[in-house]
C-alpha cells in the first residue's frame, strides 16, 4: 500500500491526555483517535494490527475444535436478572429502554446470552462436548477509563464457552484452551505470567489469569525467583510454593479463563438428557481475551525511544520501502520494483511515497514499528545497492537488489 493512500496521521508531540506509554505511541503513530473518554476509533494501521491479532486467535481457537459465532450486543435485562448479575455489575452495566418499554442492556459479557442459546438448541449428551467463541464489542460504564485501550468503556473481547456433560469433560476443554492461550500470547510477542485467580462475579471454583508484565499495570503479581511460581499478590511477599521471598511485578490482565460449573445452566434451566435419559444441567467453562487491550500490552513490552517495535505476526506491515526522493525517477522506479516484487512474494508492504525529507521518513518508519525498512536513495542507485534496516536491532545491511530480496524473509 502507498502511504499517501493510507490515513496515517502521525504526531510529533506527545498528546497531553495520554497517561501511559502505549497510549502515547498509539496516538503519535496514528493507530487510534479518541472520540470521547473511553471510546476509540481504530485508524487503518490500528485496524490492521487488530485484525492480525484476531486472526491468530481464530487460528488457535479453531485448532481446539471451537466454532465461531456472533451474539447480539443488545440484551434483555431479564436474562441478567435470572442469574442476579444485574445487581453484581450495578452501575457498570449500561442500561436503556426501547420505544416499546423493554428493559435492555449493552452486553458487558455474554454468559447469560450463550447459555440461553444453548438451552434452546442442545438437548442430548450426543451433542456434547461443544466449544463456541466470538470476537465481539463489549460495553462497560467504567467510572474512570484509563490508559487508552487498556481500560475503555467500549472494547473488543474474545469470549469462548465450553459445554460438557461432566466435570471430566470440562477439565479436558479447560486444559485445551489453557494451552491455546499460551500459544496466542507467544505469537503476539507478549510475555505473560499465569496465576490462579479469584473467579469473582463470573462464578465457578477455578480460574486462571494471564498477566502481561508492564510498568503501568494496576494488577500486582508475586513472582518467585527460585521456583518461578506466580500468584495474586496478597499480604505476604513469600512464595506459597517454596516460601522464598517473591518479587512484585506490575501487570495487565490480558486473558482470564474460568471453570463455571453449573452456575449459569442451573439458573437459566440449560439441561441435557444423559445416557440414561435423565435431565442434567450443562457443565460450563468460559474463556476471555481482551483483544483490543492486547495491542497496548504488546506495545508496553515492545518499544524504544523511537517508537513501537512490533513483532512480525501482528505488525501493520512487514516491510516499509523508503524512497528518499520521490521526485527522482530512478529512485522511484527502483522503489516501485522492490515494492512489486515483495508483494508478489506475499509480504505485506508499505511504500512511503510522500514528498518528505529523509529524516521525517526514517522517524515515522521507526515510530509505527514496521519490522524492516528498505531504503533507496541516490547513493544506493549509483552503487546499485539497497539498504535494509532492522527495526528491533537497528542493524543495517547494504546489499545488491537480488540479495536484498532473498534476505527479507530472514530479516523480518
Amino acid at each position: 500500500m502507498f502511504w499517501t493512500k493510507v490515513f496515517i496521521p502521525t504526531l510529533k508531540e506527545t498528546p497531553k491526555e495520554a497517561e501511559s506509554l502505549s497510549h502515547q505511541l498509539l496516538l503519535r503513530a496514528g493507530f487510534v483517535r479518541m472520540l470521547m473518554d473511553g471510546a476509540y476509533t481504530y485508524l487503518p494501521l490500528g485496524l490492521r494490527v487488530l485484525e492480525k491479532i484476531q486472526a491468530i486467535i481464530r487460528q488457535e481457537m479453531n485448532a481446539c475444535g471451537a466454532s465461531e459465532l456472533l451474539l447480539p450486543a443488545l440484551h434483555p435485562l431479564e436474562l441478567w436478572q435470572k442469574t442476579g448479575r444485574d445487581k453484581d455489575l450495578g452501575e457498570v452495566m449500561l442500561r436503556l429502554k426501547d420505544r416499546r418499554g423493554r428493559n435492555l442492556v449493552l452486553g458487558p459479557t455474554h454468559e447469560e446470552i450463550i447459555t440461553d442459546l444453548i438451552k434452546n438448541n442442545i438437548s442430548s449428551y450426543r451433542q456434547l462436548p461443544l466449544i463456541l467463541y466470538q470476537i465481539q464489542t463489549k460495553f462497560r460504564d467504567e467510572i474512570r477509563p484509563r490508559f487508552g485501550l487498556i481500560r475503555a468503556c467500549e472494547f473488543i473481547m474474545k469470549d469462548a464457552y465450553s459445554f460438557d456433560k461432566d466435570e471430566a469433560g470440562l477439565d479436558r476443554n479447560y486444559s485445551l484452551i489453557f494451552e491455546a492461550y499460551k500459544k496466542i500470547f507467544l505469537r503476539c510477542g507478549l510475555k505473560t505470567l499465569i496465576t490462579e485467580a479469584d473467579s469473582g462475579i463470573m462464578g465457578g471454583k477455578v480460574s486462571h489469569e494471564f498477566m502481561a508484565p508492564a510498568a503501568l499495570g494496576e494488577d500486582v503479581v508475586c513472582v518467585c525467583p527460585e521456583c518461578l511460581q506466580a500468584s495474586a499478590a496478597g499480604e505476604s511477599d513469600l512464595c506459597p510454593k517454596c516460601n522464598s521471598k517473591a518479587d512484585k511485578v506490575n501487570t495487565i490482565e490480558v486473558g482470564h479463563i474460568f471453570k463455571l460449573g453449573l452456575k449459569y445452566s442451573q439458573a437459566l434451566g440449560a439441561n441435557f438428557s444423559d445416557i440414561k435419559g435423565n435431565l442434567s444441567p450443562l457443565v460450563m467453562g468460559c474463556y476471555g481475551i481482551g483483544v483490543s487491550r492486547l495491542i497496548s500490552a504488546v506495545i508496553e513490552q515492545n518499544n524504544d525511544k523511537d517508537g513501537i517495535i512490533f513483532p512480525k505476526e501482528i505488525a501493520p506491515f512487514e516491510v516499509i520501502v523508503l524512497p528518499l526522493d520521490v521526485t527522482n525517477n530512478e529512485i522511484m522506479k527502483e522503489a516501485l520494483d522492490m515494492y512489486n516484487q515483495l508483494n508478489a512474494k506475499g509480504f505485506s508492504i508499505l511504500i512511503d511515497d510522500r514528498d518528505e525529507r529523509a529524516g521525517v521518513k526514517f522517524k515515522d518508519a521507526d515510530l509505527i514499528g514496521v519490522p524492516l525498512s528498505i531504503v533507496i536513495g541516490k547513493k544506493n542507485i549509483e552503487e546499485k545497492k539497497v539498504e535494509l534496516r532492522v527495526r528491533k536491532t537497528k542493524e543495517t545491511f547494504i546489499l545488491s537488489k537480488g540479495e536484498a530480496l532473498k534476505s527479507v524473509a530472514d530479516l523480518v
